[in-house]
């Protein structure tokens, strides 16, 4: 180990295109920011709820980082060790996303009609639910204990991470990564299925689902790994990641792809035959919202661009291997989520579950949020090397070279 203690962090900091690809996304954010507010007071009937679905597509990829560091740190392998500085810069944006939270706590009544009181005057059973559960101060009061949470244990994660780009961590046990991996991966799935109970499923309060919790915790995992692969295809064309990103974590990668999008599909199919099965009003409301007035046209594309074509083109050994294919497929995925959260919020908003319909306002949010989220993301990952220096696993990638 004694070379290893040359290794020079200056030689592992990201190119200069992180610089590059912050400001800019700083700018689109800021432009997006202002559309935004402008989107609040000029269609704030169609905003609100825009502004939810690009929140959750952004929260998922932050809170997915997270549950996938927590996952390699309890399994290990090399297929980690590379993305992991990825995976911790994602995760660091949950500060970014508390506060983006404010807008949604403070405008419950525009989303939510148990936050209404003249629907609840109107719907008895709805009162008994916002009285027992469903009511601002308990979603307020949920909320900061799951962003609490969250951020505690994303910045035991990045501190310890950050002590091993210091000589000193050289031996030093790795023990307290999973000791706090292996509950936190429960209380994420806990808490993570309860924020979407509270903030996407109650949309439709009196529609009950089970499982709906663990679509969103599947479709995290996956639009991370589709993220991952786009910023290492980034990275990997420039020194220093070009000389330690090899084809075979490439392939991990893809192969987790696989295997999520399956998950993925499980879960859903689950949902949809057990509910259409029982053929129960008050449960299959849910799905007749989102397969009539254009919105079986958006299901049909989920199923054949969220499942079918990239569950075709991921069991090819070759195409996983190929960067290129590989991208295009993570962008793909990647835009079919946000299309799937739009897909599952919109349709519940009482004004347009009718007909299909776009807005302007979805755009405005995706730039505001999306170039905010990214920006804060490569500040991130431009803080320290693209590997954790002296962490066992990085040694064991490095020590190649120095022989």
């Amino acid at each position: 180990m004694t070379t290893t203690a040359t290794i020079n962090k200056a030689d592992l900091m990201p190119p200069p295109v992180a610089e590059i690809m912050q400001t800019r996304s700083m700018f689109i954010g800021l432009i997006g920011a202002v559309a935004s507010v402008a989107g609040a007071f000029l269609a704030p009937e169609s905003f609100y709820s825009a502004y939810l679905t690009v929140f959750m597509v952004a929260l998922s990829l932050s809170l997915g980082c997270m549950s996938i560091l927590m996952l390699y740190h309890l399994v290990g392998g090399a297929w980690g060790t590379v993305s992991r500085r990825t995976l911790e810069a994602g995760m660091m944006t949950l500060p970014l996303m508390a506060a983006l939270f404010i807008p949604i706590a403070v405008n419950l009544p525009r989303l939510y009609e148990w936050a209404r009181p003249d629907e609840l005057a109107k719907n008895t059973k709805l009162a008994d639910i916002a009285h027992s559960y469903l009511n601002p101060s308990g979603i307020a009061s949920r909320a900061v204990l799951y962003f609490v949470l969250w951020f505690a244990m994303a910045f035991l994660l990045n501190k310890w991470s950050t002590e091993q780009d210091n000589v000193d961590a050289i031996g030093r046990s790795t023990l307290r990564f999973r000791a706090l991996s292996g509950p936190g991966l429960v209380i994420y799935s806990l808490t993570f299925s309860f924020a979407i109970i509270d903030w996407v499923m109650s949309m439709q309060a009196r529609w009950i689902s089970t499982i709906y919790g663990l679509i969103f915790i599947a479709g995290a995992a996956l639009s991370t790994y589709c993220f991952v692969v786009l910023v290492e295809t980034i990275l990997g064309q420039r020194k220093p990641m070009s000389q330690y990103l090899r084809s075979t974590e490439v392939h991990d990668h893809g192969n987790f792809m696989l295997a999520f999008v399956m998950v993925w599909a499980y879960f859903n199919f689950s949902q949809w035959l057990i509910m259409w099965s029982g053929n129960l009003p008050e449960e299959i409301i849910w799905f007749l919202r989102r397969l009539h007035g254009g919105w079986g046209v958006i299901a049909m594309g989920l199923v054949l661009f969220h499942f079918a074509v990239p569950f075709a083109l991921l069991l090819s050994q070759r195409l996983k291997k190929q960067t290129t294919t590989l991208v295009w497929i993570a962008s793909l995925l990647l835009f079919m989520r946000l299309v799937e959260i739009f897909w599952h919020i919109e349709p519940a908003q009482s004004l347009h579950h009718d007909t299909f319909h776009i807005s302007w306002t979805l755009f405005a949010a995706l730039f505001g949020i999306g170039g905010l989220w990214m920006a804060y993301f490569f500040r991130n990952l431009r803080a320290r090397p693209l590997l954790a220096v002296y962490a066992p696993q990085t040694l064991r990638l490095l020590e190649p070279s120095h022989e």
